[in-house]
């Protein structure tokens, strides 16, 4: 599959000031093999270490952590040569072995000829957590997610699709009735499928949705297993009970994530560790409360008030157990839950393109439900499942804030008016 961390990894490949690069992402996300097709097709070898099972080599490394002396035992171990600029290390799970971790600071000082990447589905979670000794300033980094739309579309073999979907947001031209329906059509399957590179290719090769769901069964049971493998039995309590929640925290009309849904009682000093663990480790994502709409927006975030969403909308989908004709469906129904779910949605293109996200609320009377900054520019965003979009909030956040614009995300078709950007659902990975 066509991914767009490629680019990235090209840059990374070709950068003169190059470092061990690590690349960091939630389970099943597609890193072990986007890495290993990025050796085979730009290295003439690749040697491949997965930490969780490299036994010997962890052995090893806790007694000599030269980079020379760990070029010799791997070349020795894996029975390869390796040349500078002509072979890519990749050390897989790095989170399972903390010295191979440290030993990229002195790659880079000391060996920055070779090309070394380190991947970690729970590093974020063992840096944390376990207090690792993580080589600031000597790695570069970058983040994976689950494929975006336009991933998918590429996938499913609509790459002439996604280019009029960019053309048309760059123009801001109505799409064809037609291709605006066959999108919509491939939104719709999206919110079921989700990005998750091995339950695409189901789908692609089956056409079956309910193929599929064995495999995003197998992702979340992964999740659970995780919770117990890296965390003490009293946090992997915690956090269950906070990720088991997120379905009933969208369902409810204000979808801020209350402590009390998990448990009552509950509060932050109780479950803060635990929403944490599940942030690190790429599973959910945090949308944090803005108090002001100002410049730069990060100044003023309400560290107290957050909403949670799911990292892949086919996940939650599955989760939710929400019938799958009610997404199919094209009549509009009153439903609160699938509202949040799209906002879900859109939290997790945001998460792929790098934006913090970020929501309003004004004294209880207006929300708007993003709140993004981009070339210095803070926009206001509303998010609709269907096309019906009346609301006020948008324009008190425009008044308030001055914002020149705001976007509206819904099935309608590109457009603008009253100051309001119209953005079809499935044209979220242009903004």
């Amino acid at each position: 599959m066509k991914r767009k961390i490629t680019e990235s990894l090209m840059r990374w490949k070709e950068a003169p000031g190059r470092k061990p690069l690590i690349i960091n992402g939630a389970r099943q996300v597609g890193k072990t093999y986007i890495i290993e097709q990025f050796g085979r097709e730009h290295f003439e070898n690749i040697i491949y270490l997965n930490m969780e099972i490299e036994g010997a080599f962890c052995k090893f490394i806790e007694t000599d952590i030269s980079p020379k002396r760990i070029i010799q035992y791997i070349e020795v171990a894996k029975g390869q040569e390796i040349t500078a600029g002509k072979t890519l290390i990749f050390f897989d799970e790095i989170q399972a072995c903390e010295r191979t971790l440290t030993s990229l600071k002195y790659f880079y000082e000391q060996t920055p000829e070779y090309h070394i990447i380190a991947a970690g589905s729970l590093l974020g979670v063992a840096i944390n957590r376990q207090q690792y000794s993580f080589p600031v300033g000597k790695v570069n980094e970058i983040n994976m997610y689950p494929l975006d739309f336009e991933e998918f579309l590429w996938a499913m073999g609509k790459n002439k699709l996604a280019e009029e979907i960019r053309n048309h947001y760059r123009k801001n031209e109505t799409m064809p009735e037609a291709l605006h329906e066959a999108a919509l059509e491939l939104y719709q399957k999206y919110f079921i499928i989700g990005g998750m590179p091995e339950v695409v290719a189901q789908f692609i090769e089956t056409n079956s949705f309910i193929k599929i769901q064995s495999i995003q069964h197998d992702i979340l049971n992964e999740y659970i297993a995780d919770m117990a493998k890296y965390a003490d039995p009293a946090t992997s309590i915690k956090i269950r009970a906070c990720y088991n929640s997120i379905p009933a925290q969208l369902a409810k009309e204000n979808t801020k994530f209350q402590y009390k849904v998990v448990q009552r009682g509950g509060t932050a000093t109780i479950f803060g560790e635990a929403i944490e663990w599940l942030v690190y480790a790429g599973i959910v994502l945090k949308c944090q409360r803005l108090e002001h709409g100002f410049i730069p927006i990060n100044a003023y975030v309400d560290l107290i008030n957050f909403k949670l969403y799911m990292g892949d909308i086919g996940l939650l989908t599955l989760r939710s157990e929400i019938p799958l004709q009610a997404i199919l469906s094209s009549i509009e129904i009153d439903n609160t839950f699938l509202g949040a779910m799209t906002e879900n949605y859109v939290a997790q293109v945001f998460a792929a393109k790098e934006y913090k996200s970020y929501y309003w609320q004004s004294d209880g009377k207006a929300e708007v439900d993003f709140v993004i900054q981009i070339d210095g520019v803070v926009i206001p965003i509303e998010v609709k499942k269907g096309k019906r979009n009346r609301s006020k909030s948008l324009g008190v956040f425009i008044e308030k804030y001055r914002s020149p614009y705001a976007i509206r995300i819904s099935k309608k078709n590109f457009g603008f008016e009253n100051g309001i950007k119209s953005v079809p659902l499935y044209a979220v990975f242009c903004i």
